[in-house]
């Protein structure tokens, strides 16, 4: 078979026999490929390497930030501000140590900055790839033209004959041709935790799913043990790896809420500047009658369209989203993407694991059935501590002898190692195994004397055709040559004669059974009897029904060591002991995180690998679902077709059995619902879904680099709180975004009419220069704003549903308070700017003429000042509030009007931004006015009290 003529990477090989995969490669297990066949194949599949498609390069980033509208009309103000300081600076109109440019270079400045500002944010690289490429081993070695040889990863090509051994990570997928003992840890891959023993001689149904295909091996997996050969039958980005490149290059990253309505909020304040702007310069001229004052007019044009734009917004943005990324991270959650901070305000729905995310991830006994009672088990983790309960009343160990009996035997029938580390209680070995030796700890019985007193002497290891193990120990007191029984530990005394050897039994409890012809009833032995059978596979039923793990156990005397591979024989006449039933038990906390979640008007949604009945366990325990919920298994959702999963998803909660890209088709159609989705991952086929979700969460205790790079937050501690937690500071960010949006732009709309309705009122000039009006956006309304930024949340925030993601930026009355306090803002102060221009106009006025522009600019400044303390709370009035609750807010409001004051009477600072000196009782009337803003808005939440209303 020629290189053109190979198998275009169908995902069948695990169907296939091993002579068919080679005959269908044209390869050859014990020579491998030839130099010629090689180059032919190098030049068809090209390089085993993950490609990546071209992004926008740093420059196309830099560049793109001075497309935004606000920036561009900005620049627009300096350019023509330019040419005005060039005109004045040929006619000789500047005045005396006036600096020229000075508007210009401040203008320029702020949008150079801005465009720096939002480079940072956007050009945090995707990584996601670059960790999948770490996945891949740089040299590997292969079978070619009959010789081994050690090669470059990248130069692999279908047909090539790999060598594996323990430690190495595999280059390429490939079909076993041979195998040793080979175990390879998948977890990455499929999520699943275990290593893999793998077999060449499998031949597999084609619809088996990838983490069940024990016949391949898999690019970026690692060797746990064992040897193997293996025929290369996918490279580059033909591989499994290769195809989560390829999903993880395809999801298209949509701009954020807040980014969305920061694009709206730009459209609507450069249309509105445009129009007013149009208004004035064709009001201006019919009222001269000609372009005779047409410079006057675009120096006022000028100021309208610096005074609209909120220069000091996206400082304002940045440093808002970061602060909230510092609190989040003192709650475990570790924010990689800066706008993440406020998406999780907008979230919907969350999709979450169950393994350690909503559970502990430590498997707790929570049921013990024997000598016909069944006894719930207590305490948390791992540690050795909890009570006995018998129809919820606490009992003796002394009344129930059978529960340190068949402790013993979940002792001694154990590989695992229960210990202190750091004051936590720890299980080295098995998950399973360690939540048995915690059950015996809370019976009394410890593992270290059990040892001793019963040592280990053979043993029948667990096997999964045989799903059960058998431990053989010597009996100390008897087999020392004591003459009774009395030598032995009384949790025992009942189980044996003069045995000298006792065989502990413990494995899938219906096997263990069928075996058993005897039962253990307290202190001594009685026949089993079939009542006794079907009691026993009731309460095994009942307690799998619960979503519980459950073990069967028993004993046997024996007078000698049975020989090796004995099993079959030795594992008769069992004594049958009782039933273990233990679940990975819920975190304490995730209960009432998930009603928050349900008060907060968010629905969690459990996605797990886990059974289904376990899954059910666990979602109704902690109130994610309801009893008869329906539960979707990942065989079911892959017969679905997307639109059957669109018409389901609203009506499942837990999907169980689900693979890792199962998740991806989830997301897309809880997206095409309308939902905004949180969804947790933390294996490499996690990365696409994750990055696909509106808020991709990483697990930081269990996740792969490449999960944690595809996604916007990080979960330190893996808890499903965390999550809500985060929501809520979230919610917080984005009703403080709001609130000082309409401070800021509250007091733009007053500064653009009062601009404009100078010329139109009759005065002469412009009240406001460009120098002063970015001084307003930056400083007096930037650091109230910031102050404002840390205001802590209302009472309420996680008491309501989720405002929609897709809402305007002015929706729920924004809009019209901006406007409405915009105009009361421009009454004031024209008000005052009439009574300032008659005052220094009138005959006998000491000072400069020109004094009225500055007291408009002051009265503009300290009004702010009313603003930022009264619109700290919606709803109460300021004297209600604790002035301290926010000490930030007064910081800002006096060291804001400390500044704006050195501006008037510090003479450096005067000359500079062009404002004259105020008499003492100049400098009243302008505090006199600007406290009429703060009663005004104070008089608002008073009427909105009278009249019923909440203001949002």
């Amino acid at each position: 078979m020629s290189a053109n003529s190979l198998p275009e990477g169908a995902a069948v090989w695990h169907s296939l026999e091993v002579d068919k995969a080679l005959d269908l490669l044209d390869s050859n297990a014990e020579s491998g490929l030839t130099p010629q066949e090689i180059q032919q194949r190098l030049q068809k599949y090209g390089p085993n390497e993950l490609e990546e498609t071209a992004g926008r390069s740093a420059w196309e980033i830099l560049l793109d930030q001075f497309k935004n509208i606000m920036l561009l009309m900005l620049i627009g103000v300096a350019l023509i501000s330019g040419f005005l300081d060039v005109m004045r600076l040929q006619s000789g109109g500047l005045k005396p140590g006036e600096v020229p440019f000075k508007d210009t270079i401040a203008i320029l400045a702020i949008v150079i900055l801005n465009g720096i500002l939002g480079y940072v944010q956007e050009s945090r690289a995707e990584k996601a790839l670059a960790a999948l490429k770490k996945m891949t081993s740089p040299l590997v070695r292969v079978i070619r033209d009959t010789r081994f040889v050690e090669i470059a990863a990248k130069d692999l090509v279908p047909g090539d004959v790999m060598l594996l051994e323990a430690g190495m990570q595999i280059a390429a997928d490939g079909r076993l041709i041979e195998q040793s003992n080979l175990q390879i840890r998948e977890s990455a891959l499929t999520g699943e935790a275990e290593a893999v023993n793998k077999q060449a001689s499998l031949k597999l149904p084609e619809e088996t799913s990838l983490g069940d295909r024990l016949n391949v091996v898999f690019q970026g997996t690692e060797v746990v043990q064992g040897r193997g050969k293996v025929l290369v039958t996918n490279t580059g980005m033909t591989t499994e790896l290769g195809k989560i490149a390829a999903m993880l290059q395809a999801v298209e990253s949509e701009p954020t809420p807040l980014q969305q309505r920061m694009t709206q909020l730009g459209n609507v304040l450069v249309t509105g500047s445009l129009i007013l702007v149009a208004i004035v310069v064709i009001g201006g001229v019919i009222k001269d009658g000609g372009f005779k004052n047409i410079q006057e007019l675009l120096e006022v044009s000028l100021s309208m369209a610096v005074a609209v734009v909120p220069e000091g917004l996206p400082a304002v943005i940045t440093v808002t989203l970061a602060l909230g990324t510092q609190r989040m991270v003192r709650q475990n959650a570790l924010i990689r993407k800066l706008p993440a901070v406020e998406t999780l305000g907008s979230v919907t729905t969350i999709c979450s694991d169950k393994t350690g995310t909503l559970t502990q991830n430590k498997m707790v006994v929570q049921s013990v059935s024997t000598n016909n009672k069944t006894f719930r088990v207590t305490g948390e983790g791992y540690a050795p501590t909890g009570d006995f309960q018998l129809d919820g009343q606490k009992i003796s160990l002394e009344e129930s002898p059978e529960i340190p009996a068949l402790s013993v035997a979940c002792t001694i029938c154990n590989d695992s190692v229960l210990q202190k580390e750091q004051g936590e209680w720890a299980i080295l070995g098995d998950p399973t195994e360690g939540a048995l030796l915690t059950l015996a700890g809370k019976a009394g019985i410890e593992k270290d004397q059990w040892n001793s007193k019963l040592p280990r002497v053979a043993e029948f290891p667990f096997s999964s055709e045989r799903k059960r193990m058998s431990v053989i120990t010597q009996v100390e007191g008897v087999a020392t040559g004591e003459a009774s029984s009395r030598g032995v530990d009384p949790a025992i005394a009942g189980f044996l004669e003069s045995e000298p050897y006792l065989m502990f039994t413990k494995g899938s409890p219906e096997l263990t059974l069928a075996r058993s012809t005897q039962i253990h009833l307290g202190n001594y032995t009685g026949p089993l009897t079939e009542e006794h059978r079907q009691k026993i596979l009731a309460e095994n039923d009942l307690m799998a029904s619960k979503g519980l793990r459950v073990l069967g156990f028993a004993y046997k005397p024996l007078v000698e060591i049975p020989p090796e591979g004995s099993d079959e024989t030795s594992e008769q006449d069992l004594v049958w002991l009782g039933l273990v039933g233990m679940l990975d038990a819920p975190r304490p906390e995730v209960r009432a995180a998930v009603q928050e979640c349900r008060d907060a008007g968010i629905r969690p949604i459990m996605i797990t690998g886990d059974h289904q009945l376990t899954a059910r366990a666990i979602a109704t325990n902690l109130g994610i679902a309801q009893e008869g919920d329906r539960v979707l298994t990942g065989q079911e959702l892959q017969r679905m077709t997307d639109q059957e999963l669109e018409q389901n998803v609203d009506l499942v909660s837990i999907y169980a059995r689900v693979s890792p890209e199962h998740k991806l088709r989830i997301v897309q159609a809880l997206q095409r619902r309308g939902r905004f989705v949180a969804m947790t991952g933390d294996g490499v086929n996690d990365a696409p879904a994750l990055k696909q979700a509106d808020i991709g969460i990483a697990m930081g205790i269990t996740g792969t680099d490449v999960s944690k790079e595809a996604s916007d937050m990080v979960l330190l501690d893996d808890n499903f709180a965390t999550i809500v937690s985060a929501t809520k500071e979230g919610r917080v960010v984005y009703t403080n975004i709001r609130r000082f949006i309409k401070y800021i732009l509250g007091s733009n709309i007053g500064e653009v009419l009062t601009i404009a309705a100078a010329p139109l009122i009759g005065l002469g000039g412009v009240p406001l220069t460009p120098l002063q009006i970015l001084w307003m956006n930056l400083v007096t309304d930037g650091l109230p704003a910031l102050a404002l930024a840390v205001e802590p949340p209302e009472p309420d925030v996680m008491q309501r549903p989720p405002f929609s993601p897709r809402e305007s930026i002015f929706a729920r009355g924004l809009g019209s308070y901006i406007i409405r306090i915009g105009i009361i803002f421009a009454i004031i102060t024209i008000t005052l700017m009439l009574w300032a221009y008659q005052h220094t106009h009138a005959a006998g006025y000491q000072g400069d003429p020109e004094t009225w522009k500055t007291m408009v600019f002051t009265t503009l400044c300290i009004a702010q000042m009313g603003h930022a303390i009264a619109i700290r709370s919606n709803n109460r009035l300021t004297i209600e509030m604790n002035p301290f609750s926010n000490i930030f807010v007064l910081a800002a409001v006096v060291v804001t009007t400390i500044l704006q004051l050195m501006l008037v009477y510090v003479p450096p600072l005067r000359d500079f931004f062009g404002t004259h000196y105020l008499n003492m009782q100049e400098l009243g009337v302008c505090i006199g006015f600007s406290a009429l803003m703060f009663v005004w808005i104070e008089a608002e939440k008073i009427f909105l009290r009278i009249m019923g209303k909440k203001a949002v």
